[in-house]
């Protein structure tokens, strides 16, 4: 009873203490398609960006309302083979990045549309960013969307014991937390169908950060005066309470629960701070992981060929490694330690 007493009073002086007048509801619109080309194109001009396009064999069902949090109305697309006459299919939830503040779902929709073209069922949600909710408001809006795709499962043929979960950027950093807390009440939220686990069995981390106060990590230790993404993500400095900072570090919930992790890196290590830590904990646990970094990209390059193709293959090849499904050969007994 004393350490229930205790946590609540310390969530209460966390909350007391996040600065609300960075709330203000307004979409940050800074990063798009677009922002992202202008300065992709400045150090490789020949890059070529990779919109959303109609697929011939894939059906899309788009805006729906997986949550809703007050009047807020939460929106995922859904994308799946147009040919439902086979066995459910495994499936994969994508988070978009954009400093926990900006973006778009739509960012990861041509990756939800390849990944289904090829046998799998996605969705690309949306959650709410740090200009109308702080830290942990997004975890609990993406855990939701996990059980609603549980909760729709058979609608749509999903097998819903096979869900990966795949991000970039902040995206990345959400979807290591999501995967790294499978089971933990306190990351829930009570968003809908909570009958539903939010567990996932496989984590693909696009240069997104393990560890804000991890080697390289310029979360903590920005140099400029203005606050960090992570600061106004969480309300509150590294300084004013550190322990939040690592409490959303899914290195810190790393154990031998973590299901496999791909971690898919820039040539930029302040966007992998906290990965090789994190996977001398995973080989400690003998779970699975890989690593492929791009030399010489920068950050974003997932969105741009030639690299959305390494990136999309990397992902397809782990996927078949990992979830269960027709081109998959994975043992109940090599899974055991996937989910809590």
């Amino acid at each position: 009873m004393n350490k229930i007493i205790l946590l609540l009073l310390s969530f209460s002086s966390f909350l007391s203490a996040q600065n609300s007048s960075t709330l203000n509801s307004q979409k940050d619109t800074s990063y798009n398609f677009y922002t992202a080309s202008a300065k992709m194109h400045k150090k490789f001009p020949e890059a070529e960006l990779v919109l959303p396009h109609v697929t011939q064999n894939v059906k899309e069902v788009s805006n729906i309302v997986y949550a809703e949090v007050g009047k807020r109305k939460l929106h995922l697309d859904i994308f799946y083979p147009k040919n439902l006459d086979h066995k459910n299919l495994p499936g994969v939830v994508l988070i978009h990045g954009g400093g926990w503040r900006s973006g778009k779902r739509q960012l990861v929709i041509p990756m939800a549309e390849k990944l289904a073209a090829n046998g799998y069922v996605t969705i690309a949600v949306e959650y709410r960013l740090s200009t109308e909710a702080f830290y942990p408001a997004a975890v609990y809006d993406i855990k939701a969307a996990i059980r609603w795709m549980r909760a729709n499962a058979r609608k749509y043929k999903i097998n819903s014991r096979e869900i990966a979960v795949y991000g970039c950027s902040a995206g990345g950093h959400l979807a290591a937390l999501i995967g790294t807390t499978n089971g933990d009440k306190k990351f829930e939220g009570d968003e809908g169908n909570n009958g539903y686990s939010s567990n996932v069995r496989a984590i693909i981390d696009v240069d997104g950060v393990l560890d804000f106060f991890g080697k390289g990590s310029e979360e903590v230790y920005k140099k400029s005066g203005k606050p960090s993404a992570a600061h106004l993500w969480f309300g509150v400095s590294a300084k004013e309470n550190p322990e939040v900072w690592k409490e959303a570090g899914p290195i810190n919930h790393t154990d031998k629960h973590t299901p496999p992790v791909l971690f898919i890196n820039s040539g930029q290590p302040r966007f992998h701070a906290g990965r090789d830590e994190m996977i001398k904990k995973l080989n400690s646990f003998n779970i699975y992981s890989e690593v492929h970094t791009l030399e010489g990209t920068i950050h974003t390059f997932w969105l741009f060929n030639p690299w959305f193709e390494k990136t999309f293959d990397f992902t397809l090849k782990f996927l078949k490694k990992t979830l269960k499904s027709k081109n998959s050969k994975v043992s109940t007994e090599k899974n055991k330690n996937f989910n809590r």
